[in-house]
């Protein structure tokens, strides 16, 4: 049984990076734009908290590097093992990310369901 549902979801992976139909190649694409987008608002948002930060008095992000690892954790998990920012620019970007983050799982998820639905009317219909 989990053989069979295992080799179903690998199929079903293998024909949205294929784009095999429509709604293998919409979900593709929302998938791609949203990872675009994210990267894009990542390096962005890195390069503005280090300006915002770097001279600052008890920041811990003064590298890009280190602004990079703060935005990505704040993309990712929402939250960091350096500590948030002190600038106002700082804080208002931190509010900005979270809400990003926020933003982006919803649209995950309904990309998801949307391709689940519509998927299942697919086989429905074939059988």
């Amino acid at each position: 049984m989990i053989h069979h549902v295992m080799a179903s979801a690998g199929r079903e992976v293998y024909h949205v990076a294929r784009a095999s139909t429509a709604t293998h190649r919409r979900l593709r694409d929302r998938l791609t734009a949203i990872v675009v987008a994210t990267v894009g608002v990542d390096l962005i948002c890195a390069t503005l908290v280090l300006l915002f930060e770097r001279d600052a008095h008890e920041t811990q992000i003064r590298t890009f590097g280190s602004a990079l690892f703060w935005t990505t954790g704040q993309l990712l998990t929402v939250s960091s093992n350096l500590n948030n920012p002190v600038s106002t620019g700082g804080r208002i970007l931190d509010l900005f990310l979270e809400l990003w983050a926020i933003t982006v799982i919803a649209a995950l998820t309904g990309s998801m369901v949307s391709f689940l639905n519509k998927r299942a009317e697919e086989v429905d219909s074939a059988q």
